[in-house]
């Protein structure tokens, strides 16, 4: 997502919170419960070339969060109790908090302080990534374009050159090439950031390393009543670009070796990317075979008593690192903006059957920016 892009944004959630327009809207948009998605939780300002900065928060926004649901009314709950609530009687609104991919400082700041407020919490770990071989190649294109000068790159046929003397152009670079590998085959891609790591002279398996929990450090948190460890596939992979076999293998093998690890039953998973390219009516439906409980994508939305029929299809909220504020957060739970959202696309749908002529028919829109 551009700077530009972020800044109409977060008018637009300005104008909606100082309108009072969500406070308005709240009893007829809101939902019945919100999941929370975060990946890194660290102090500190982000760096000026910092695109992987939307999946980091600060220790004490998620300290402001967590209070701002509980003083509007919510429980915060664990997802094993996110089937009860949405099926139940109770109509008390209730909020899940989650974090992907198991990075070290869930443990050294997140859980300080989900523990201080006694607030469950579930992490989600690609087993690769704990057995120190992952590839968190979204972070190595970070770190090779910040390291190199420039980069060339064979697209297409031809080679492109990214030249990255300033922070706007290794931005530009970094949006370029992000998106054109997520299109990729997952080898292929990955390939490619290895080669990039190379010139930038760093390895991107110690990346990992650096920075996720290995086995014995997820364990050590398990032992916490208030921590859920739950799968993320074995290799971080979109798994609507694997065959049926790799898609269902990505998510059994990585359910079983977590259970083995702990010595406990995994009832939720979360889709790697979680965007409509990378997780559909056939990963929801592997998942549900499988047995598992809960899924979770990165749809953005909130949880409404309807879900209680695809727990294998859960949107989630994020709480990115570009919308720190409390006055969003607000805005996001009242449901208005997703309302507003849907609006806009049944709207657009109905005017493309018209141009068609009447004929109904499914209308594909392109897939929002989605983390990682």
């Amino acid at each position: 997502m551009s700077r530009r892009t972020t800044k109409l944004l977060k008018v637009a959630l300005s104008t909606l919170h100082y309108s009072g327009a969500d406070r308005l809207a709240a009893p007829f948009t809101g939902g019945n419960g919100v999941i929370f998605m975060l990946h890194q939780v660290v102090p500190g300002a982000p760096r000026a070339f910092e695109p992987n900065g939307i999946l980091k928060v600060s220790p004490d926004f998620l300290d402001d969060v967590i209070r701002q649901v509980r003083a509007a009314g919510y429980d915060v709950v664990p997802l094993d109790e996110v089937r009860s609530r949405l099926g139940g009687t109770s109509r008390k609104p209730f909020a899940v908090f989650t974090l992907d991919d198991g990075y070290k400082d869930n443990r050294d700041f997140a859980y300080p302080v989900f523990k201080r407020h006694a607030a469950p919490f579930t992490i989600y770990v690609p087993t690769a990534y704990a057995d120190g071989h992952g590839e968190l190649w979204w972070l190595a294109l970070e770190e090779a374009l910040r390291r190199l000068p420039r980069v060339e790159i064979e697209r297409d046929g031809a080679a492109q050159v990214y030249p990255l003397a300033t922070d706007a152009e290794k931005a530009s670079a970094f949006h370029a090439i992000y998106w054109w590998l997520r299109k990729m085959p997952e080898d292929s891609a990955r390939t490619v950031v290895r080669g990039l790591a190379a010139k930038a002279g760093f390895d991107v398996g110690a990346l990992c390393r650096d920075l996720v929990m290995n086995w014995d450090e997820i364990r050590t948190l398990a032992k916490d009543p208030l921590v859920t460890i739950a799968a993320h596939t074995t290799n971080h992979f979109a798994l609507a670009k694997l065959s049926d076999e790799d898609a269902r293998r990505e998510i059994a093998d990585s359910v079983a070796r977590i259970a083995q690890e702990l010595g406990r039953p995994v009832r939720h998973f979360s889709y790697p990317y979680g965007d409509e390219g990378s997780a559909g009516e056939r990963e929801f439906a592997i998942a549900r075979e499988l047995g598992l409980e809960t899924a979770v994508t990165t749809r953005k939305g909130l949880l409404r008593l309807s879900h209680a029929g695809s727990l294998t299809a859960l949107p989630r909220l994020s709480l990115n690192g570009d919308y720190q504020d409390a006055r969003y957060v607000k805005v996001l739970l009242s449901g208005l903006p997703f309302a507003l959202r849907d609006g806009l696309k049944g709207a657009l749908r109905k005017m493309r059957q018209g141009a068609r002529g009447g004929v109904k028919g499914t209308v594909s829109y392109p897939a929002s920016a989605s983390t990682r």
